[in-house]
């Protein structure tokens, strides 16, 4: 008997700060078919994952909407839940690295790190904002490239020719939080020193712990010379504070793959684990994260350095994967193909996404395109033409004609014996994460069944009563076969093959497919899947595009009311890009008066704001406050955008959103229609 292995597995932590979309899936439903897989196998195996919850982008965008970063985060965290829920995943813990056990931990690893000797101090000069008065990150400046010139290019690196420098060498940049310039400013930082841990490294990336390909793109970066890396952040800044400081931070690279630990450890003080034996350097648990390439250099240098440097265990393997696409493109908010995962699941069952993935996916770091016009043809024409096909052909004969019982004679051991012994390559191919191997192997399986199935014909069997039992054992075969199948694919199509056990009144673990059924009560056969129809396509794609929409709609009008107090023109912005005249039709502009105003605790910029639309009443917070007493507004008419998704906030449910000119600050107009116009009246 095979030794039961103890398995931790992470995916990659989703940041707080927006929806997950179908790119974050590939790897959550990659992991999951394998924990699902080992689980199968009876292995002792724990899946954690957590939403990445600090740094400055989250500081900010809660700040925009009148939320304190620990309640954005928790939302967030919160959707992220439901999503992955929905699409199936099977975590055993997802938390959040705000969290005291992430705290905790973080500040221990750090004081292990510091002393071991591994952390350093040294003055550095970065872009400041002296409007908002914070050190901005690179991705916070803008400016002209220092090697070719383009204009409007980020900190780090050009889109234009591809080069990579210091913020600090920008020409003609720009805060992109105040549109200040910035100004150079001394600040002293703490860095890891991972160049210590260079030999280790060298053998632990050939060590088999991760794919030749990311081994040799990160073998480039030790050849190069490992440099110190920068762990802190000055404040303001949501994170923790570095131990001994009061306005330091630990960067949110040095917490977020902490979190696995945290979120684990969370996990283990709810259950009675040990979780001292998963952690520890002489651990015999496996360590396994799943993460995309583009952060190997965090979980494949950073990461097992201070690891290594705190006397923690290292990874036992981190698995990368490659970015996904639509249709052979980057994923496209224009087009539609930015998909949300809620949008997807608005539309389509996750088993459909889980299936095409799982077909596609290989052990290697390839990008995945997901072709909708093919995901539909697969779809039909595996699951549905293929593998549902045998029960659907089988099962009527069964409960019609036989009472719902199996025979007691297998009509074709060799058949049943080569289903059967194709488990043990189909395994293999689902450890190593050749999942498109395995489904190969199975539809080819189930291509045999069907053709088993077709060459005896057993409609035309059970019209003759000498052959009516033969009919009976065909039918019989074809549910043997596919139960073995399911038990197959149950990494995969977990509630599809949850439901296939409630037919067939059987278990479905893993060893269980040896045994067949024989003299077997099933129940009546209902449909189990649904043809997907290139409509539904569509209908999800359109959906995308009008969130974009509506987003849009969004940030325009915020941007008029939220920009710093300037002279009017010099706010004055470029003329967006041109919309086709469907795209303005999208938006529902409706006259509106305003019934009621009032302050709101707590709250700096908003006002809320009763509207009367004619037939109705909404509630909206405006960001007016600097501009307008609530006594003020009462009794005006207004414009509102009426059919904005409603959003909820800090204070409550915002309704739509009304619109109003001007840079900010005081110099804040709310668009007034002339007398005459009524509410309800649309905008046109």
């Amino acid at each position: 008997m095979t030794e039961q292995r103890k398995i931790l597995v992470t995916c990659a932590l989703p940041y707080a700060n927006g929806s997950l979309h179908l790119g974050h899936l590939l790897e959550h439903i990659q992991t999951d078919i394998w924990v699902r897989f080992q689980k199968s196998r009876e292995n002792i195996t724990r899946f954690v994952c957590a939403s990445d919850a600090h740094g400055t982008p989250i500081m900010l965008k809660a700040d925009e909407m009148g939320l304190k970063p620990e309640e954005l985060v928790e939302q967030i965290r919160a959707e992220h839940k439901k999503d992955c829920d929905d699409f199936l995943i099977s975590f055993d813990n997802y938390y959040s690295t705000h969290s005291d056990e992430n705290k905790v931990l973080a500040q221990e690893i750090y004081t292990k790190l510091e002393k071991a000797g591994c952390i350093t101090k040294r003055t550095i000069e970065q872009l400041y904002d002296p409007e908002k008065q914070m050190f901005l990150p690179e991705r916070y400046v803008r400016g002209e490239c220092p090697k070719c010139g383009a204009a409007d290019q980020y900190g780090d690196n050009c889109d234009a020719c591809g080069s990579t420098y210091c913020s600090t060498e920008l020409k003609n940049v720009k805060s992109t939080v105040s549109n200040a310039t910035p100004i150079l400013k001394d600040s002293e930082h703490y860095f890891f020193e991972v160049c210590q841990f260079q030999t280790m490294l060298e053998e632990w990336t050939r060590s088999g712990a991760l794919q030749e390909q990311m081994a040799n793109k990160l073998g480039e970066w030790i050849t190069d010379g490992l440099k110190a890396w920068d762990i802190s952040r000055d404040a303001p800044y949501f994170g923790f504070n570095i131990p001994g400081t009061t306005d330091k931070f630990f960067y949110v690279w040095l917490d977020a793959p902490i979190g696995y630990m945290s979120s684990f450890k969370n996990w283990c003080e709810q259950n009675n684990e040990d979780f001292n034996a998963y952690w520890e350097k002489d651990s015999s648990a496996e360590l396994h994260h799943f993460i995309g390439k583009d952060i190997i250099n965090f979980h494949g240098l950073f990461w097992p350095a201070m690891l290594d440097g705190a006397g923690l265990r290292k990874p036992t393997k981190v698995h990368a994967h490659g970015f996904l696409t639509v249709n052979g493109t980057k994923m496209s908010k224009s087009k539609g193909t930015f998909i949300k995962a809620r949008t997807y699941l608005e539309h389509l069952s996750p088993e459909y996404l889980r299936y095409y993935y799982a077909a596609k996916l290989t052990s290697r770091v390839d990008d995945l395109d997901l072709n909708l016009e093919d995901f539909v043809q697969r779809v039909n024409s595996d699951l549905v033409g293929k593998y549902v096909n045998i029960a659907s052909r089988c099962a009527g004969f069964i409960t019609k004609l036989f009472e719902g019982r199996l025979s007691d004679t297998i009509l074709e051991p060799v058949l049943a014996d080569e289903f059967i012994n194709a488990g043990d390559s189909i395994a293999q191919l689902y450890e190593t994460k050749e999942y498109g191997k395995a489904i190969r192997e199975i539809m080819a399986l189930a291509d045999k069944a069907n053709q088993f199935i077709a060459e005896q014909a057993p409609w035309v069997l059970a019209k003759n009563e000498e052959t009516k039992e033969q009919a009976h054992q065909v039918c019989s075969m074809g549910i043997n076969l596919f139960r073995i199948l399911t038990v197959y694919l149950q990494p995969v199509l977990p509630n599809l093959a949850a439901n296939v056990a409630e037919f067939l009144n059987d278990d479905l673990s893993w060893n269980s497919h040896k045994a067949l059924l024989q003299n077997h009560k099933i129940e009546k056969f209902k449909p189990l899947l649904q043809r997907l129809e290139a409509k539904h396509i569509e209908a999800m794609t359109e959906a995308s595009k009008q969130a974009v929409a509506e987003t849009k709609v969004e940030k325009t009008v915020k941007n008029s009311v939220d920009k710093s107090n300037e002279s009017v023109a010099a706010q004055i912005e470029p003329i967006a890009e041109e919309i086709e005249f469907p795209d303005f039709a999208k938006i529902d502009l409706r006259v509106a008066k305003i019934t009621k105003a009032e302050h709101v605790e707590g709250a700096d910029k908003l006002l809320k704001v009763q509207v009367d639309l004619g037939n109705e009443t909404r509630q909206i917070f405006a960001g007016i406050k600097s501009a307008y007493q609530p006594e003020d507004l009462e009794g005006k008419l207004t414009v509102v955008v009426a059919n904005l998704k409603p959003r909820k906030m800090r204070f409550g449910m915002s309704e739509g959103m009304i619109l109003a000119a001007g840079p900010g600050g005081k110099d804040i107009w709310i668009l007034n229609p002339e007398e005459g116009a009524q509410p309800g009246m649309q905008v046109k």
